[in-house]
């Protein structure tokens, strides 16, 4: 998938910024069902299937916010295959309102901006629910899973529940991360594809439990390892490019500490400044050329690669500084390509300045709990994105090193410590 991108000057295409008018709308449902066939032979391809538990509890036409885990792009496919005769807003991020704001809308779409505070979203909610008696499709971890485990939920999200006022309906999927996962450049592979629906809570339910009550439900919900269930269910991903590009996820190397050296190609990851090999098995284990595994499960791996950017933010030492080409999204009509500039990240948070000097933006640790980065995103490449309900900046790093999986993992781990004052914002 592609979006629309034009070239302009920066002080014009700032102008621009400011929210557009937006009302949500019924789903049509002759759209619905167009969007449903031409999903229909990729659900085919992944033999998808599906179980549902509670679910008679729902009464028809009434509505229910539906809660996803994020693991690829088929996951919308799954929703509209799951809810084939139930009308339901889909919670999406904004830039995919770009040159299609009007078919978007009618899709039932509600657009909102990544990790950035929303009051008019839950509006937007609510006016959804209450006006329009549709469900509401939503994935809380707002972004895909770089690992394939679970994501931090936010924590405003209990109160939320509380304040739509509806029941929840929990979708978990199996196995469309590892058909698509987000490291691999699109390259999909032969997996097939399952999902479980859980009635969750009643609205009676939402009443009865405190927000913080509420939060624990949804974090036992949304615990998975999508490696570990591969493994466990002895699923095999023989695919020869299974660990092309993983070194997205997986870009320090246990071994020498060196970062940013780390090559996936193929079924392994090598790492080109010591030159250890890594093999990513069918069954999702790794395993070291020379005997001595560091780290056997991806998601381990990941998790000390957390561990070393805590300790780094801890003692000071961390910091990025790195060469952008910046896109900035200020309406629905185009992403704006504006130029070039110089994107840094310390203890005191995000600064980007650049077009010739007229850019210049701060963004403190406390702006947001995680960070909207992806892989090839809309196919121009990684992205690192940080902004404000007017404007957001897309910046695509300069450098071949793999920065974006850190970018994320800082953000999340200053976010704690400055809440936690462990740490001053300077």
């Amino acid at each position: 998938m592609k979006i629309k991108v034009k070239e302009a000057d920066y002080s014009q295409a700032i102008q621009k910024a400011g929210r557009e008018k937006f009302v949500p709308a019924r789903q049509s449902f002759l759209l619905k069902k167009l969007v449903s066939l031409i999903s229909a032979s990729d659900l085919k391809d992944t033999g998808f299937s599906f179980t549902a538990q509670g679910m008679e509890k729902l009464g028809k036409k009434e509505p229910a916010l539906i809660l996803m885990n994020h693991s690829s792009f088929i996951d919308l496919e799954i929703a509209f295959r799951i809810f084939s005769k139930r009308r339901f807003s889909i919670v999406c991020t904004s830039d995919g309102f770009v040159g299609k704001k009007f078919l978007m809308q009618k899709l039932g779409c509600i657009p909102t901006q990544k990790f950035v505070p929303d009051v008019q979203l839950v509006r937007h909610m609510i006016y959804a629910a209450k006006k329009l008696n549709q469900s509401i499709l939503m994935y809380p971890e707002a972004s895909y899973t770089f690992d394939g485990t679970a994501t931090d939920l936010p924590e405003t999200l209990g109160k939320f529940i509380k304040l739509l006022d509806i029941p929840v309906v929990m979708v978990s999927t199996q196995g469309a991360f590892h058909r698509d996962p987000l490291y691999n450049n699109l390259q999909k592979r032969k997996v097939k594809v399952s999902a479980s629906v859980k009635y969750l809570l009643s609205r009676e339910d939402v009443k009865k439990f405190s927000p913080q009550e509420i939060n624990s439900i949804l974090k036992k919900e949304f615990s998975f390892d999508n490696f570990k269930w591969q493994q466990e269910n002895n699923v095999l991903v023989n695919e020869p490019f299974r660990a092309d590009c993983l070194n997205r996820v997986l870009y320090k190397c246990p071994a020498c500490k060196t970062e940013g050296s780390m090559n996936g190609r193929g079924t392994g990851i090598k790492c080109c400044s010591c030159g250890k090999n890594w093999e990513l098995t069918e069954q999702g284990f790794l395993k070291a050329a020379d005997g001595n595994t560091e780290f056997v499960h991806v998601p381990d791996w990941y998790r000390w690669e957390r561990s070393c950017v805590k300790e780094d933010i801890v003692s000071g030492k961390y910091r990025l500084e790195v060469p952008v080409d910046i896109c900035v999204l200020t309406d629905s009509k185009s992403i704006y390509r504006v130029g070039e500039g110089i994107l840094v990240h310390d203890k005191t948070g995000f600064h980007l300045s650049g077009c010739n000097g007229a850019l210049e933006y701060h963004q403190k640790p406390l702006a947001s709990y995680s960070l909207y980065s992806d892989y090839f995103w809309y196919e121009l490449g990684d992205v690192i994105c940080i902004g404000n309900m007017k404007v957001l900046y897309y910046c695509f790093p300069k450098t071949e090193s793999d920065i974006v999986a850190k970018t994320r993992l800082a953000t999340e781990e200053m976010y704690k410590l400055v809440k936690e004052k462990k740490l001053c914002q300077g």
